[in-house]
């Protein structure tokens, strides 16, 4: 099924963010503790009820093993990418009211994935301020190429889509992480580890960057040790397979929020916040999996307006916003595996439509 070109308005809105906002109910805006841990505690004992099962796994035949092993590893992933999600709200300050517990959640839970997480966090917070400006967003930032530049064949051919999208799934993410592949540029080589990489400001964030890599090195530790006491295949199977899972879910759910090609991009000229946060759309994964990702994907729109708001009220601010945005909100309905696969070789890079504007859309 083909996308329908229906492009975002990209005249300023007859709308501000706070007649948007005074459109949801207020209680949406209240962060509870009790009931964040909740699903903490729900992902964590789901995660761990999952991990003794797997256990258990090689104790079957094995044409039993082939199948619960893509089993395990499809559902822990799954619930992965929803301990992720709470880690993500974290970071936003969404998770409660109190940054020290935030901060506390968010560094254990995103360390055990492998994220650092201040170092996320600080980045992750300047996509939220500059969301779709060429100049300084920092993800999935596309290429701006002169008025009339057609995308080429080959990038649309079969193959050379399937290897692409498979690279990016597969190693996007800690591209992402040691080299800023897909993000803004910058004037040196820009990274997540390093506190003085040009990511960061200030002496705080340094400092900040330096305390997630010591927890990544404990966590590391802690995974050298158990492939010495449990070899190499048994570490692959348990953690690092779903690990991959979870890398694949976060590098999907980001391309596919925020490249589409009814979304605009702006010149730094003309960017302004608001406009930038409506260039995403919201996306449905099914109710199962909008359900584990913590409605990550389908209620994008709302979390970039409002991304200090708890995700389990982001459904009912998400059909409150929608009669205030009217044609400024996008979502869409496609499948989202066929969306992937359609997405690449025609959203390769964005232009005008004519020379001089300073609005860019993916030229498909």
């Amino acid at each position: 099924m083909a996308v329908a070109l229906n492009r975002v308005p990209v005249t300023p809105p007859p709308f501000s963010l706070a007649d948007v906002r005074r459109a949801i109910p207020a209680h949406c805006f209240k962060k509870s503790l009790s009931r964040s841990m909740g699903h903490l505690a729900m992902d964590v004992l789901t995660c761990s009820a999952l991990f003794v099962a797997a256990t258990f796994v090689s104790q079957a035949p094995l044409a039993m093993q082939l199948v619960l092993w893509p089993l395990y590893w499809f559902c822990q992933g799954a619930f992965g990418t929803g301990l992720w999600v709470l880690a993500h709200e974290c970071g936003h300050g969404a998770f409660s009211d109190y940054e020290s517990v935030n901060d506390a959640v968010g560094l254990i839970f995103h360390s055990l994935l492998l994220v650092p997480y201040f170092s996320w966090k600080h980045s992750h917070r300047r996509h939220h301020q500059n969301t779709g400006c060429t100049a300084r967003d920092e993800v999935f930032v596309p290429e701006v190429k002169p008025a009339g530049t057609k995308v080429t064949a080959y990038t649309r051919s079969p193959l050379w889509k399937a290897v692409r999208i498979s690279t990016m799934q597969l190693l996007g993410w800690p591209l992402y992480l040691a080299f800023n592949a897909t993000g803004r540029v910058y004037d040196r080589w820009a990274n997540h580890f390093d506190p003085s990489s040009p990511i960061f400001k200030g002496s705080r964030e340094r400092a900040e960057v330096l305390a997630s890599d010591a927890m990544l090195a404990l966590v590391l530790s802690g995974l050298g040790m158990i492939w010495r006491a449990q070899g190499f295949v048994w570490l692959l199977k348990m953690y690092i397979i779903p690990l991959l899972v979870v890398n694949h879910w976060l590098v999907m759910i980001t391309y596919l929020q925020h490249t589409h090609p009814n979304l605009p991009h702006y010149d730094d000229k003309d960017w302004d916040w608001l406009r930038g946060a409506m260039a995403t759309v919201d996306r449905s994964y099914g109710r199962v999996l909008d359900h584990i990702f913590h409605h990550i994907a389908d209620t994008h729109v709302s979390h970039h307006l409002f991304s200090y708001m708890p995700f389990y009220h982001a459904q009912e601010a998400s059909v409150a916003i929608k009669k205030v945005l009217g044609p400024y909100y996008a979502s869409d309905s496609r499948n989202v595996f066929v969306a992937l696969w359609q997405e690449f070789g025609r959203c390769e890079f964005v232009t005008p439509d004519k020379p001089g504007d300073m609005v860019y859309w993916y030229n498909s």
